[in-house]
């Protein structure tokens, strides 16, 4: 039976640069020749539409699935998103991944035209729209968050979970970064809430930055100033791949090993930086 330790992994990309078709279809392809599981789009306004996006990104690759990282699930009725997202998968040849958060931006609802509602209500709007999604055999559902509510429901539900790796959290003295310490809580609690579905459900979490030889001053220069951690506190978080390639995927083993993390979602700008790491481990 596949554990949490030793199920295998996959990576997925996530492009979001506005281009021509042209260009992104060749970035698209380029990923699948890559050795890239996934092509992830994301849900922002300014940035290209996720669901004609993910259309486009089937119709021009062969093997490569296609996801969301995340749909603002807010933004949707659940029931017209999911004659959408089926009819995207049934296009696609069965290969759509749709995942699915709660928004946590109020500029975007502001700009939406959208209330701003509390917390509580958009948990619950995700909730209903995981549902609807999960009434058929459509395609796996992702839900990606950090707080209790929706990482309850993501244990609950969910076919992969996603964490949100480097990112500012809240206490009760302001802001502070998200550090090894609250990941492994995080996990932590997902792990109590799981039950008999531990080992059937996918963890996930972003890869942020990959520096190979030559770069490790560059998470001083760089990450230091806007996440406030030391370059060791960098190190030891699954959002940032630091050595050779192979010393990548070790750390990629030692996060699997540490917190069941076997699904690792790398940013745009780092995509043919990791894909040394995917031949690297493959």
């Amino acid at each position: 039976m596949t554990t949490v330790h030793d199920r295998p992994f996959r990576f997925g990309v996530g492009l979001f640069t506005p281009v021509e078709r042209s260009e992104w279809v060749a970035r698209a392809r380029l990923a699948e020749r890559l050795g890239y599981d996934v092509v992830q789009v994301s849900d922002h306004l300014g940035m290209p539409a996720p669901l004609p996006t993910l259309l486009l990104a089937a119709e021009a690759t062969e093997r490569v699935r296609v996801g969301t990282l995340v749909l603002n699930t807010t933004f949707y009725e659940p029931a017209v998103l999911a004659r959408d997202v089926e009819t995207i998968d049934r296009y696609s040849g069965g290969r759509v991944e749709v995942g699915l958060g709660a928004g946590y931006e109020r500029g975007q609802f502001d700009a939406a035209g959208l209330p701003w509602t509390p917390a509580a209500e958009r948990v619950a709007h995700l909730a209903r729209t995981v549902d609807r999604l999960k009434e058929s055999a459509g395609p796996p559902v992702m839900v990606a968050g950090r707080g209790d509510r929706v990482l309850r429901l993501a244990a609950e539900r969910a076919d992969v979970i996603a964490f949100t790796g480097t990112t500012r959290v809240r206490d009760g003295e302001g802001l502070k970064l998200g550090s090894v310490a609250e990941l492994a809580d995080r996990v932590e609690f997902v792990h109590a809430h799981l039950g008999d579905r531990v080992h059937d459900v996918e963890l996930n979490i972003p890869v942020h930055r990959v520096l190979l030889p030559g770069a490790e001053r560059v998470i001083a220069d760089v990450w230091q100033n806007d996440l406030d951690l030391t370059a060791d506190q960098l190190v030891e978080l699954p959002s940032i791949l630091v050595g050779t390639p192979e010393e990548c995927v070790e750390q990629l083993h030692e996060a699997r090993k540490r917190f069941g993390i076997s699904y690792f979602s790398v940013l745009e700008p780092e995509m043919m930086s990791f894909s040394r790491v995917i031949e690297a481990m493959r």
